[in-house]
């Protein structure tokens, strides 16, 4: 039976995230993630052809893996106000149970030296971040609002805005709270004009 490599590339790029979320993308090479697992270089860099392929992949798996959390939430079968909400209690949620990989988001594709990307990095980027686009697309649709400016607006409330609540938490080095996922949620709400369903009733 053949004996699966012993620094496959899910452990190296586990490496290079801890790297990055410890000393940002600068810190993030190959000789770096050599030593952080203990493996020889050449095994880095059987591989990964470069430095600059090795950021493309930690970024490209981290944001796909969030790209497809939150598309799973706003796929799924409900009406879109529920979607909202789930959403943006899902970005914190997931935030919380990856500290690491959030910390990257907080960075743009830019630090992780997207200018030299291959082409084919490139539409792996392309078709997560067109994915996502339109699916916030139907869901401005579904709130009643229609245009570039609606779903601009739904991105910003249900992925923007809950991930600078992480981030509030992520530079100041503190866990993110149980309540964060209730504030993303509202301030999600607020933003569209929605009741939110975490917000007491008054009256």
């Amino acid at each position: 039976m053949v004996r699966p490599p012993r620094f496959d590339r899910d452990r190296l790029l586990d490496a290079a995230v801890r790297l990055a979320a410890s000393t940002g993308p600068t810190g993030v090479t190959m000789s770096a993630v050599a030593g952080d697992v203990g493996a020889p270089s050449g095994s880095v860099y059987h591989r990964f052809s470069g430095r600059t392929a090795l950021l493309a992949e930690v970024w490209l798996r981290t944001v796909e893996r969030f790209q497809e959390g939150c598309s799973e939430v706003l796929e799924a079968p409900t009406d879109p106000l529920r979607a909202v909400c789930a959403a943006a209690r899902h970005v914190v949620a997931w935030s919380r149970a990856h500290p690491q990989e959030a910390s990257l988001l907080l960075y743009r594709a830019e630090d992780f030296g997207q200018a030299n990307w291959s082409e084919e990095h490139i539409r792996r980027a392309h078709r997560g971040n067109k994915r996502v686009r339109a699916t916030l697309s139907v869901l401005a649709a579904g709130l009643g609002a229609d245009g570039p400016r609606a779903a601009e607006r739904v991105e910003l409330a249900v992925i923007v805005l809950p991930l600078s609540v992480v981030r509030l938490h992520v530079w100041a080095g503190h866990p993110v709270p149980a309540h964060a996922e209730d504030l993303a949620e509202e301030c999600a709400a607020a933003l569209l004009g929605v009741p939110s369903p975490s917000t007491p009733a008054t009256g």
